[in-house]
């Protein structure tokens, strides 16, 4: 029986610096198990405070769809890999989906990452 309630399916928000970054990160993620899919969406522009100023850079945005339980795993690889000193990572866990993604977001995400 496949679940329609999201349990244990989770987005997760990274930025990079650009699409190279971007698709070395999603590789090692989706290669690893940490995340069944990685969309690398181009052209997002960022404002931010850092050091004092606001900063404005463009960046790509990475849509990770991993679980709850890798999330830890996914995070250290992650900051592991990231040029930042200070990678966004936030974890948005999915409440509702269609059951049969959801599995399969489910099954793509490995023990053995």
């Amino acid at each position: 029986m496949t679940r329609e309630d999201g349990s244990g399916v989770t987005v997760v928000l990274i930025t990079a610096p650009d699409t190279e970054v971007g698709e070395r990160l999603g590789r090692a993620l989706v290669g690893e198990r940490l995340a069944a899919c990685v969309n690398i969406v181009p052209g997002v522009t960022s404002l931010y405070r850092w050091d004092g100023e606001v900063q404005r850079s463009g960046e790509v945005l990475l849509l990770v769809k991993s679980t709850v339980d890798a999330f830890e795993r996914l995070r250290d690889r992650v900051k592991e890999l990231h040029p930042y000193d200070v990678p966004e990572i936030i974890d948005l866990p999915v409440r509702r989906g269609e059951a049969r993604y959801l599995e399969w977001v489910r099954e793509g995400v490995g023990s053995e990452a």
